[in-house]
């Protein structure tokens, strides 16, 4: 059935079963690769986009339900013009094998959107259903602060 999405500020129709996982849109349709399929039950954060402005994890939702716009990492900014967080993230060297990037970077956005100057805690609380296997932890909390405007 034809779905209309507004991806990225762009719109897009698709032929996609109403069950179709939206992360399966954006990559194999769409040809956006920043979400990342991780553990397929929402659980690991490697496939976090915006709905709206909320950090949703596009595997664990049926497109059909998709009723905002989506922004992902390749809306977010650019590498001329990158948004503040990736900045930040470049900044701190906070990505090293990259998979759980995606899922770090989106959910920072969208907390920072939401609470542009949050407490460590905070920080800690928004990033922790975000799995990183290589141990950046300590260079991804210093991104965060440093985009809030924090001490990194």
């Amino acid at each position: 059935m034809p779905i209309t999405l507004t991806v990225n500020g762009k719109q897009h129709t698709v032929l996609a079963a109403d069950d179709t996982p939206l992360l399966y849109v954006l990559r194999n349709e769409l040809e956006l690769n920043g979400p990342k399929f991780g553990c397929g039950l929402g659980q690991c954060g490697a496939c976090t986009v915006h709905l709206g402005d909320v950090a949703i994890r596009s595997c664990s939702i049926p497109v059909s339900v998709v009723d905002q716009p989506i922004t992902t990492i390749e809306g977010l900014g650019t590498a001329d013009n990158p948004h503040p967080v990736q900045a930040a993230f470049i900044a701190e060297q906070a990505a090293q094998c990259g998979y759980c990037i995606n899922g770090m970077v989106m959910t920072s956005a969208a907390l920072l959107k939401q609470n542009p100057k949050p407490n460590e805690a905070e920080i800690r609380t928004a990033l922790d259903g975000n799995l990183c296997r290589c141990g950046t932890h300590m260079r991804i909390l210093r991104a965060v602060r440093r985009a809030a405007g924090m001490t990194a």
